[in-house]
């Protein structure tokens, strides 16, 4: 099983499962502020559930490339959407500032 490490919680999932939904399940913050209310609920289209990662991943889709295209993203940033991952080995994920988790800084 997988091991994910994030905002000085570990936690475990089975191989494949979706990376916004372990997040939620284990409490870890998944939207800064109002984008906790206001969000796509997992469909991949607001960009607010952006994340830092280190690990084994899917492979990014082209709904995830299409909106990590757009501002306030960029695909240099080497943020992914939890909501388009699927666990595939342990990960460290790291969660940034910014309504759409855009910022450099690292909620802590």
């Amino acid at each position: 099983m997988p091991t994910i490490k994030t905002q000085g919680k570990t936690f475990e999932c089975e191989s494949g499962a979706n990376l916004r939904q372990i997040m939620l399940k284990n409490g870890a913050i998944v939207y800064n502020g109002a984008a906790n209310t206001v969000n796509c609920h997992g469909l991949g289209t607001c960009g607010t559930c952006a994340v830092e990662i280190e690990g084994a991943v899917s492979e990014m889709g082209w709904r995830e490339k299409a909106r990590l295209s757009l501002p306030p993203h960029s695909l240099e940033k080497n943020r992914r959407l939890s909501c388009q991952v699927a666990v595939l080995g342990d990960l460290t994920v790291l969660k940034h500032q910014g309504f759409w988790g855009q910022e450099d800084e690292i909620l802590q």
